[in-house]
């Protein structure tokens, strides 16, 4: 997992940091209109960067960070959703890293995209862990649960 933190000075990495990615996770403050708008040079950035051929089948996640801030809000659910839809209909999450609202099902979303990428994952629902038929990661186990 790579964290660029929207700094510009990673650009120049983005190839190597991009390549053979199995999901891209987009995050902006929803107390910034200016992260929203920036969400368009860092999807159409990963693309390039990351050679994906067809944006609409690859697994993006984003997320509406700061909304334990509510009464800083600038860009709301409806415009974010809306900018989701535009760009392939991507899963969007609000979310709080301060006060870790939604963090975990924002993470298990991205773990089963990213996953869905490889024929190793038995679907389960959604309010289940997730379920990997692989290896045993040591003798005692048969699943791997995350």
């Amino acid at each position: 997992m790579w964290d660029t933190a929207g700094t510009e000075r990673f650009h120049c990495l983005s190839q190597s940091f991009y390549r053979g990615a199995d999901c891209c996770v987009l995050v902006f403050d929803v107390n910034n209109l200016k992260t929203l708008n920036s969400l368009d040079g860092w999807f159409k950035n990963f693309v390039e960067q990351a050679g994906i051929e067809n944006p609409t089948s690859f697994p993006f996640v984003i997320l509406g960070n700061k909304i334990d801030l509510e009464h800083m809000r600038v860009v709301n659910a409806k415009k974010a959703k809306e900018w989701c839809k535009e760009h392939g209909d991507l899963l969007y999450y609000e979310t709080s890293a301060k006060e870790g609202l939604n963090i975990d099902q924002a993470f298990q979303a991205v773990a089963r995209l990213a996953l869905s990428q490889t024929e190793i994952v038995k679907f389960s629902p959604v309010d289940q862990p997730l379920i990997i038929e692989n290896e045993p990661p040591h003798p005692r186990c048969n699943q791997c649960i995350i």
